[in-house]
């Protein structure tokens, strides 16, 4: 049985890069590469997987379609985790989380993404100035090879 411990030892060995694949209107598969990681939900206390994004496709597919897979690899060892997704931004108002808990949230994201920052402050201005909205998938499947 594939776990999320799983997902994190294969996604440290390569960046924590994940290829996230939404459906779009017409049926067919958008995919895109993001950096993912596994954390705790900001709310309900259980372990998810997150990523950041911003931009018009992949939202508005979220949006209307929040089915999602993504793929964790490092050579030919993979984990992937397929689920609904959660969107929490300036444009995915949470009932629960304020401003300040979407700031706290967009860092640990990162965080268990695998990144590092020498200038928070920086990084809360682009994260606002981007409009990034941080993805949050509650796992319904998780398998590998």
């Amino acid at each position: 049985m594939t776990t999320l411990q799983d997902v994190v030892n294969i996604g440290s060995q390569d960046r924590f890069l994940a290829v996230v694949s939404t459906l779009r209107a017409d049926g067919t598969i958008q995919s895109s590469v993001v950096n993912a990681g596994v954390l705790v939900h900001p709310v309900g206390g259980s372990e998810i997987v997150g990523f950041v994004t911003y931009g018009k496709m992949k939202l508005t597919n979220l949006r209307l379609r929040p089915q999602l897979s993504m793929t964790f690899r490092a050579g030919w060892k993979w984990a992937a985790v397929e689920g609904r997704a959660e969107l929490i931004g300036p444009d995915d108002i949470s009932p629960e989380i304020d401003a300040e808990g979407v700031r706290l949230l967009l860092r640990s994201v990162f965080a268990a993404a695998g990144g590092v920052h020498d200038d928070w402050d920086a990084y809360d201005r682009t994260m606002v100035e981007q409009r990034r909205t941080a993805v949050l998938v509650s796992p319904a499947r998780i398998y590998s090879n």
